[in-house]
């Protein structure tokens, strides 16, 4: 599909900046080139070119590149123009180029949406490029990488094409049973192959969790009584004042975050209010939103003061938890013996412990995440419609005397919705809702 109209936006990153990358992509960006740079230039090799508007009047000079279609990013004419990246050079790029025939601004992620139209890339590659853009963390890189590259794509589109094959194998056996050229019995062989595949798409969904770690960070949540240190720790992991520290009990009331890079890794770290008995009305809020987090961490720090230990009873009993002691720096030399039960001992005040609390955590998020090379679903659609295969598949190798034409018409609806993940088959209504998670020039 080549779009009669063309696009223009900004690609690059936020302005002023050394060097800003102002994209055209669509039948026009030939014309655009011609008229800015003064003539044509080669194919996919980059000049240094004066841009002038077409009054003659100089916009700015810089490089110029253009990718003859369909082997651009877009699958159509597309070029580039690098300028001075000033507010005002880039405005006025924009409004000379938009003001051309047929070309118009773009909306946010329409140049990867043409991509997809064209054949370019499918829709995990997609998604991928748009985690990519959004990656913050080493791990969040290479998981988009991977499957910008195709990896999970080609997974989905072997076990797509297993199915077709399966179900092709079935009808012959159905249609042509007494042909030469059938093998005979292949009932046997398909069905023990689809419920291998149940097995492996059972296995690929049970990655989900490690990839949402991955994209939206390693949950850990603080706990502990009022005056346990975890203000103090929140601070030390944030590596500023973010909490607001005092001997008071009840200054924490809501839930304060900071989110960590720790060996590549999002950590998402949550301070919360004091637990205790007897508390205000305003106070008493605080601490049910810390019960309702500490419901869905992935690691709780359970602190407790070393010199006066208050403990807690709102651990819930499935999430992992760590017993820190707090204000090690107050503890007595006679009374270290106190300390072998807790998992780490630390000080906010002279840092004691705080490395290997931290390495600790890291060791745990790295285990929940696994390793780096696992192909994971990267969005809960795609284990939306992994689970619909699966009812599928366990609908068709089931042996309950159905016969083999309705079986087969159940592996077309799990092939069908493998297809709808990759963007093999209509997913029309899906494209407005991914498209719009871009930024525009992308």
């Amino acid at each position: 599909m080549i779009s009669g109209n063309s696009i223009v936006a900004l690609s690059s990153g936020r302005l002023p900046a050394g060097v800003a990358v102002i994209r055209i992509s669509g039948p026009q960006s030939r014309f655009a080139v011609e008229t800015i740079a003064g003539s044509m230039v080669q194919n996919r090799v980059a000049a240094y070119r004066q841009f002038r508007a077409p009054d003659g009047s100089v916009l700015d000079s810089g490089l110029v590149v253009f990718f003859a279609g369909p082997n651009s990013f877009t699958g159509e004419d597309v070029a580039e123009f690098h300028v001075h990246g000033g507010r005002a050079v880039v405005a006025k790029m924009l409004e000379v180029i938009a003001g051309f025939d047929g070309v118009r601004h773009a909306e946010p992620g329409e140049f990867t949406r043409r991509a997809f139209l064209n054949g370019k890339v499918d829709l995990v590659e997609t998604e991928a490029l748009a985690d990519l853009v959004n990656a913050e963390t080493e791990a969040q890189r290479r998981f988009a990488v991977q499957n910008a590259e195709g990896v999970q794509s080609e997974l989905y589109l072997n076990w797509r094409r297993r199915l077709i094959h399966a179900r092709a194998m079935i009808e012959a056996e159905i249609d042509f049973a007494d042909e030469d050229d059938v093998p005979g019995s292949v009932a046997e062989t398909v069905w023990s192959d689809v419920r291998a595949m149940i097995g492996e798409i059972e296995r690929h969904v049970q990655g989900f969790r490690a990839a949402e770690i991955i994209r939206d960070g390693f949950e850990v949540v603080i706990l502990g009584a009022p005056n346990a240190g975890k203000s103090s720790l929140f601070n030390a992991l944030a590596r500023r004042d973010a909490a607001i520290v005092t001997e008071e009990p009840g200054t924490t009331r809501d839930l304060l975050e900071v989110v960590l890079d720790l060996e590549g890794m999002r950590i998402r770290v949550t301070d919360t209010a004091g637990l205790r008995e007897t508390p205000g009305r305003i106070e008493a809020i605080g601490i049910e939103r810390a019960r309702s987090k500490a419901g869905t961490a992935d690691l709780l720090l359970v602190l407790e003061d070393l010199v006066e230990p208050v403990p807690i009873d709102a651990i819930p009993p499935d999430v992992s938890a760590l017993l820190i002691g707090t204000k090690a720096d107050l503890l007595p030399d006679e009374s270290v013996t106190l300390a072998r039960r807790y998992d780490a001992v630390i000080s906010t005040r002279d840092g004691t412990g705080l490395a290997e609390l931290l390495a600790e955590i890291g060791r745990r998020a790295a285990v929940q995440i696994g390793h780096a090379g696992d192909i994971l679903p990267s969005r809960l659609r795609h284990v939306e419609l992994l689970n619909e295969t699966k009812r599928f598949l366990l609908a068709a190798a089931a042996e309950d005397g159905r016969g083999q034409e309705l079986r087969a018409e159940e592996l077309r609806l799990a092939a069908d919705r493998l297809g709808r993940i990759v963007g093999a088959v209509d997913v029309e209504d899906m494209l407005d809702v991914i498209f719009a998670q871009f930024c525009i020039g992308k």
